[in-house]
């Protein structure tokens, strides 16, 4: 007997369209956000299947989560969920969402895979990592779905999507079993997971995570080679941005590395 689908040629074809006029009209950056595509049943499937070791412990300032990107450590139907996330329909939707040609997915999982945020956990604002560490490809999309059944807004963990110049929070996402956030990834798509989360002790903010490259970029999109840099939200004392600070972010995306090398020194 054949496992169940995680979604539907149907359900994609009937959505593309939508979906593709919310990505590319979206602000602060295009992303889309939606539910009701993948099947509930599978996704309580993958949550059920959240080992209880064998995780990658982040511990900082900057971020508290675990992270499992080792397939081999994965339940069965976990591992068919990440296959199917990689494979060539699921790659055309994504094409088609984005207007993206030539993605190509990561069946080393650097970074995604399965993420798992516990009571007082975050993930300060960030922008993420450019290229692959052993592909040597241009990251170009993250695709995040959650499998938080019940979640209640009191509980936190809200993805949030903040403007340039890291003055605004647009837009704050619920992270619900069910619904995905597909978004861009360069130098402006500045998201996270800030607030300390809040839920219960015995639950966790849980999320399949997946990210899709492409062998070159248009230009402008990545100023200089890098990986993951975090940033203060204005509210973050004692982490308050001075006016320096916001000058030097401002140069990063804008000047020529000449130019920034010189603000550093002064």
């Amino acid at each position: 007997m054949s496992s169940p689908e995680l979604f539907s040629d149907k359900d994609v074809l009937d959505r593309t369209a939508a979906f593709a006029l919310e990505y590319s009209s979206a602000t602060p950056f295009p992303h889309v956000v939606f539910d009701g595509l993948f099947n509930l049943e599978v996704l309580r499937s993958v949550a059920n299947e959240f080992p209880e070791n064998d995780w990658i412990q982040y511990s900082t300032n900057s971020e508290v989560k675990l992270a499992l990107e080792d397939e081999s450590k994965m339940g069965p139907v976990t591992r068919a969920v990440m296959h199917e996330l990689n494979s060539q329909r699921f790659l055309k939707f994504l094409e088609g969402v984005t207007d993206i040609s030539g993605l190509i997915p990561d069946p080393y999982l650097r970074g995604a895979g399965l993420h798992q945020i516990r009571r007082g956990g975050f993930l300060k604002v960030h922008t993420d990592f450019d290229k692959h560490k052993f592909m040597n490809l241009d990251r170009r999309l993250n695709v995040l779905i959650y499998l938080n059944d019940n979640w209640e807004e009191s509980y936190g963990g809200h993805l949030q999507l903040w403007d340039t110049e890291m003055t605004t929070c647009e837009k704050s996402v619920l992270p619900v079993l069910g619904r995905c956030v597909i978004f861009l990834t360069n130098d402006y798509s500045l998201h996270g997971h800030p607030e300390p989360l809040t839920c219960p002790e015995d639950r966790s903010r849980r999320s399949i995570a997946m990210y899709y490259y492409t062998n070159g970029r248009p230009p402008g999109e990545v100023k200089e080679g890098h990986s993951t840099v975090f940033f203060a939200r204005p509210e973050d004392a004692p982490q308050k941005r001075s006016s320096k600070q916001r000058l030097a972010h401002v140069a990063k995306r804008w000047l020529p590395p000449v130019l920034t090398d010189a603000l550093k020194k002064h």
